[in-house]
């Protein structure tokens, strides 16, 4: 393709954002005022009622699951295909940001930050449960389509397969588009930091009006109470855990005052500001995390857990596509909607909060290196864990040291990892690590979303009003607490993944706006760096010198053309030397 002329080269290509200071940052008092009165709603009505709640809610999925469960397949296959697209091709090669902008987060804690808001508090409650699940189950929505006999490897195999399938490339990619959105025309377009800030080339001035509003209403909406229910779960697990080592019972009142303590807790950092906060809790639950799998892994099954990994990845890879496109017409439609389909909407369902955390913590990253640690990156993490963690439970239970899937049935999901490790040595010390982890995973995830909730209520200001982020964060805590008192909050959660269902179509709106602003873009940018700052810098002095020919033809001189003194000639024209 022919480079543009130099005289209309834009060495940053993009529209500078508002100037930073709250001035310039209001309150959006509908997107607010909206979105609080919603939670104010649904919080009542899930206190109140329910068992009606439930019964609504449960219906809902349901009709969703089985109307449109082959669009929730089919999107969340073609958001994967379409971040590779953007990674292999030259698009690639801008930065969310100037051209010449750099990453403000180091590579570590960059991960580190992603991995913890994205999936760290599931992988703790589900590292062990879910494949000890597909294992041992004896009801049919919970069987992965292949799984024979439970005692037998092959089953162990494909419990495995399907565990990275719910938790590899297929989530991650879903908050790579959007998180890409956010980020590029944030970054690179100074559209704010919002969700309704990637629609400004399909809705041009509405993106700030009332169709942005409501998205970013909905992007509240989700995130508020997705966090909520995460919360919820995540102090079941950590009372389990206390149950386990001071046999302190499992009342609600002591997980209500853990709801507490997490708040506490979260909303702290969450004040303290990314920088600092965030930061520092990621890389602790990032080291915190690689000394339990570490210890696991060597004083466990170290041959077996190799093996496990080996194979599992090897049918994952192979079976992929078949995974990814199976919907269920044929058979097994049951654990499909159960678990495939529920999942694809759960994690539906928080990519507003994780993709626009991502897009605040991405800033200066190309496209590629975006998809690659963004998708890549904790999908291999997330496959290293299941190996260990469920590798060492799947070995106690195929050779018979201990019934794990009775431990699972009579327990509950939340004494599945416990179990595991007390099986193992020092386990008095790793099952406090474990809660631990379990509430730095938690804290870290909720204070990111406080943040988020915090931007996406002051027009997208990076850096959201205190009182703002202290709101969201006790709203959080106390839609947790309330509902897990009352018995709402399974109806929450399937209120979250209901949503799922119109903002899926809001992703897709979001890729295609996406692609619709690169194409525009100017050739130069989607040059390697390297190769672009050369183009520039000969397109430059090739300007210079088309200038001094063009100038010197129409009769300027010398001194004029080239900023040279004229040299100094005798009366023949000759070169008059002056040293």
């Amino acid at each position: 393709m022919a480079m543009k002329d130099p005289s209309h080269i834009h060495r940053d290509h993009v529209v500078p954002p508002p100037p930073e200071g709250e001035t310039h940052f209001p309150l959006d008092k509908v997107t607010f005022g909206v979105s609080a009165a919603l939670a104010v709603a649904f919080l009542l009505w899930g206190t109140l009622d329910s068992e009606g709640m439930g019964t609504a809610t449960g219906d809902t999925l349901a009709w969703l699951e089985k109307s449109f469960g082959w669009l929730f397949i089919l999107v969340s296959a073609m958001f994967l295909l379409f971040s590779a697209y953007l990674a292999v091709t030259r698009y690639g090669n801008i930065r969310l940001g100037p051209d010449d902008s750099e990453p403000e987060f180091s590579t570590f804690s960059w991960v580190s930050m992603m991995f913890a808001t994205g999936m760290g508090i599931g992988l703790m409650f589900w590292g062990v449960a879910e494949p000890l699940t597909y294992l041992t189950a004896t009801d049919p929505s919970s069987i992965p389509p292949g799984r024979g006999d439970p005692s037998t490897p092959d089953s162990a195999r494909v419990a495995m397969e399907y565990a990275f399938f719910h938790w590899g490339f297929h989530p991650w990619s879903m908050y790579a588009v959007i998180g890409l959105a956010i980020g590029y025309f944030a970054y690179r377009k100074g559209a704010g930091n919002l969700v309704s800030g990637a629609f400004g080339p399909l809705l041009g001035r509405h993106a700030t009006g009332g169709p942005g509003k409501a998205i970013d209403v909905i992007a509240i909406f989700a995130t508020l109470f997705g966090s909520a229910t995460s919360l919820g779960l995540g102090a079941l697990q950590i009372t389990g855990g206390l149950d386990d080592v001071f046999g302190s019972g499992r009342s609600k009142w002591l997980t209500v005052a853990v709801i507490a303590v997490l708040t506490a807790c979260f909303v702290l950092s969450a004040v303290t500001g990314i920088e600092k906060g965030v930061q520092l809790l990621s890389n602790a639950n990032a080291i915190a995390a690689v000394v339990l799998v570490l210890f696991l892994f060597v004083v466990g099954p170290t041959v077996f857990i190799l093996s496990t990994f080996t194979e599992s990845l090897g049918g994952y890879l192979t079976h992929l596509p078949t995974m990814a496109f199976r919907t269920g017409a044929f058979g097994g439609s049951e654990f499909l909607n159960a678990w495939t389909i529920f999942y694809w909407a759960w994690w539906i369902s928080w990519t507003p909060f994780v993709g626009m955390f991502i897009a605040r913590i991405s800033k200066g990253r190309t496209i590629r290196q975006f998809v690659v640690y963004v998708i890549l990156v904790p999908s291999a993490v997330s496959f290293v864990w299941f190996s260990i963690l469920a590798g060492s439970a799947f070995d106690l239970q195929l050779s018979g040291a201990k019934d794990l899937g009775k431990v699972l049935a009579d327990e509950g999901t939340e004494s599945a990892l416990f179990t595991t490790l007390r099986e193992y040595p020092l386990a008095s010390v790793t099952v406090v690590l474990a809660v631990f982890l379990v509430a730095i995973f938690f804290i870290t995830g909720a204070d990111s979303a406080s943040i988020v909730m915090g931007m996406l209520s002051q027009h997208g200001k990076e850096e959201p009003m205190r009182w703002l982020i202290i709101f969201w964060g006790v709203a959080q805590g106390a839609v947790a607490g309330v509902l897990l008192f009352s018995g709402g909050l399974g109806a929450l959660q399937t209120l979250v993944i209901i949503v799922a269902g119109p903002f899926m179509l809001v992703i897709c709106a979001m890729c295609v706006s996406l692609i619709k602003a690169l194409r525009a873009e100017p050739y130069e940018s989607t040059l390697p760096s390297r190769v672009r700052k050369a183009v520039i810098h000969a397109q430059h002095y090739d300007s210079m010198e088309n200038q001094t020919v063009a100038l010197a033809a129409l009769g300027a001189d010398p001194e004029e053309v080239t900023g040279d003194p004229m040299p100094e000639t005798d009366s023949e024209g000759r070169h008059i030397s002056t040293s």
